[in-house]
């Protein structure tokens, strides 16, 4: 077993204190066993302020062991302020400061683990420090990538730019200075002219990729996803990569966002750095003169979400013009496309806003899109598709969108019914945020959800598995939250889900399944219910009377088989008998009566004989029964041996079992039902039946 990080700190401290030639053991084989451990784990806050306290502070290690260690050193989380502190303190000129060549690695350290600091505003604090040891040759490069990440518009003051310029100067133009001055002139590219900022400048890349990509690795194992994501992207600071490259290539370039005419006292998006400095501020910052770069700048969108402005979303439509006549001329191919829409998802999702230009994007992409490649990138955009005229919106996007994606199999069927599901959420945010419900073009709503009935009817054939009908029924359950808003008079109109699917549903073996079903047939019972009471002056079309037909014919189908024992009925009014043929239900008479005579055919469907939920009514018998044996001292003189009805509850109970009706016994089913997960059942049960509407009112 490998020493653990502390035991090996422990030993370099100890041989720290001597001299090489008054050590009794070699210390290399400690050293490689640390490096090893580290870039393996990393080290934990504590081990991280030991070891810089090892190579910041006087000792007898040598430089090779003291680089080494520098450049094994993977924080695990955050780096400590302490730590921090003690690297700030170390640096420049004195007896007993580390070596020159000690400190740039350290410099080097700082830039790679900028992003993950427990207290990045220590830098800001320490910049005057930072800047003043631009004078040290050995130093200089680390130290204006540094400054370079560090510097914001409060830091960029007259007297730097002048001590800049002048040693830029004296040192012949140096690249690391030259590419300090040109983040100094994005400030105030006013102030900074002439040939300063024209040579040859460093740019500031991360100095070891491969370090990067194992601190993340080391980092996600450590941080939860919450922590991971608030270390990867802070939305209320300014994209300071905008104007590089997008995917690794220059298809695509955004500008960043450069206040050019900003002055001493104005206030511009690079100083914010938080929602608190955002909304005190807001009525003073100016925009940037770049507002294109509201695609790709989250502090920008902010800005732009809370004091809207025409120019930028001309702006924006202007680039996607330009942008498309270059496909059109041949000048670029779908990689521009798709680049084009990973770029707007950004600003789709924070502006909520998918205008008739930006839909320009996908009908030109459409036409050469094999469906596949980045393909959830462009549903999640296409999911913001405004509510409009559903006749010209299918023709211009949706048609089109199918026509890439389905290829006759069911995996890319539910990826669509995904990208459906959530459109029509986003459409349902859309009508409870609106002043106005009935402005809005509501008949669109209905006819998407039976165009999706369609689908799911499809799907349900062609892929009939549990997930795939849990799939179908979360669209649903979407479609059925529409009927319970009572402003939306037209809402209505939408559809009930096909029978077929319903009676397919509700034959399955699956407890999920059912419980799903049922879930969604009682929301739309309650949805129903309440429109045709809030419509009462008016009278239902005929399509509506035949949707209200339709669902009462399947609901009192689910009753009679579940609740009633009166499977594929057709007296009671409204029964459809499951749409199953006479024929079929002669036939399947015949061959239970000769399987089991004293189970009918109209019971076999029941809560105690459901192929979906006999095993939960077992399981709830046994409970019952297992609680009554250790109530009685172990002592019950019959169990129940089979499923459970009636006429066998009343013999159970004269031959010493348990003392149960059969009431008490499917509303101990439904409990249990409940208990465990399924709840749907017992949902459309108590919003159905008259006398357990009576039950539990009582």
């Amino acid at each position: 077993m490998s020493r653990s990080i502390d035991s090996l700190i422990d030993t370099l401290e100890q041989a720290s204190q001597l001299p090489t030639k008054r050590r009794t053991v070699n210390i290399d084989p400690t050293v490689d066993a640390l490096a090893s451990a580290l870039y393996e784990t990393g080290a934990l806050p504590d081990e991280v302020v030991r070891l810089v306290n090892l190579v910041t502070k006087p000792s007898h290690l040598t430089q090779a062991i003291v680089g080494t260690i520098i450049r094994h050193l993977y924080p695990a989380t955050k780096v400590p302020r302490e730590a921090l502190l003690q690297v700030l303190g170390c640096l420049g000129h004195g007896e007993l400061k580390p070596s020159l060549s000690s400190q740039h690695l350290l410099l080097r350290w700082l830039v790679m683990v900028n992003n993950v600091l427990e207290d990045p505003a220590l830098l800001s604090q320490a910049y005057s420090v930072l800047f003043n040891l631009l004078n040290t040759a050995a130093l200089r490069p680390q130290l204006c990538h540094l400054l370079a990440l560090i510097t914001r518009r409060k830091h960029v003051r007259p007297f730097r730019i002048q001590a800049l310029l002048s040693l830029s100067r004296h040192t012949g133009n140096d690249p690391a200075l030259t590419g300090l001055l040109r983040v100094y002139k994005s400030y105030y590219p006013e102030i900074i002219v002439g040939d300063a900022t024209k040579g040859r400048a460093s740019s500031f890349k991360h100095p070891d990729p491969q370090w990067r990509s194992q601190l993340e690795e080391i980092q996600a194992s450590h941080l939860g996803e919450r922590d991971k994501a608030a270390t990867t992207r802070n939305k209320f600071q300014m994209n300071h990569l905008l104007g590089k490259q997008i995917n690794g290539q220059r298809r695509i370039v955004i500008p960043a966002a450069h206040t050019l005419q900003a002055h001493e006292s104005s206030v511009t998006l690079a100083e914010i750095d938080g929602p608190e400095n955002l909304a005190k501020n807001l009525d003073k910052i100016e925009l940037p003169s770049q507002l294109i770069a509201v695609l790709a700048d989250p502090l920008l969108q902010k800005l732009m979400a809370l004091k809207p402005n025409n120019e930028a979303h001309m702006r924006v439509n202007n680039w996607v013009l330009s942008c498309l006549s270059d496909v059109s001329s041949g000048n670029a191919g779908i990689d521009v496309l798709l680049d084009m829409v990973e770029i707007l998802q950004d600003y789709v999702s924070s502006t909520q806003l998918l205008t008739p230009t930006l839909l320009h994007v996908f009908a030109e992409l459409f036409q050469i899109w094999d469906g596949s490649e980045r393909r959830e990138v462009i549903l999640d955009v296409l999911s913001y598709l405004p509510l409009s005229n559903y006749d010209n919106l299918y023709k211009n996007t949706l048609g089109p969108l199918e026509a890439c994606i389905l290829d006759n199999t069911a995996e890319r069927q539910l990826i669509l019914l995904s990208f459906y599901t959530a459109l029509l959420r986003r459409w349902r945010v859309i009508m409870l945020s609106a002043n106005d419900p009935s402005a809005l073009p509501l008949p669109s709503v209905a006819k998407l959800v039976s165009h999706v009935n369609l689908l799911c009817l499809t799907i349900s054939q062609t892929s009939p598995t549990v997930s795939s009908l849990l799939s179908i029924f979360e669209f649903f359950n979407c479609a059925q939250s529409l009927l319970g808003i009572p402003s939306l008079s037209a809402a209505a109109l939408v559809e009930t889900p096909p029978p077929s699917l319903v009676y397919l549903a509700h034959f399955s073996h699956s407890p999920a399944v059912v419980s799903s079903l049922y879930s969604v047939v009682a929301g739309f019972k309650r949805g129903l219910e309440a429109a045709m009471t809030q419509n009462l002056a008016r009278t239902p079309t005929q399509r509506e009377s035949e949707n209200i037909r339709t669902f009462n014919g399947f609901l009192m189908d689910i009753c009679n088989c579940i609740w009633r024992a009166k499977a594929f009925g057709t007296t009671d009014a409204n029964a459809r008998g499951c749409q199953v043929s006479r024929v079929v239900v002669s036939s399947l008479q015949q061959y239970l009566a000769a399987a089991d005579p004293e189970s009918p055919l109209s019971s076999a469907f029941d809560v105690s004989h459901s192929p979906a939920l006999c095993l939960q009514s077992l399981y709830y018998i046994r409970g019952l029964e297992d609680t009554a044996v250790a109530e009685k001292d172990g002592y019950l003189q019959e169990r129940h041996g089979g499923p459970v009805t009636q006429k066998s509850l009343v013999a159970l109970r004269h031959r010493g079992g348990l003392e149960l009706s059969w009431q008490e016994y499917r509303l101990g089913v439904l409990r249990h039902l409940e208990e465990n997960g399924f709840g749907g059942i017992s949902t459309l049960m108590y919003n159905t039946m008259k006398n357990l509407m009576q039950a539990k009112s009582s």
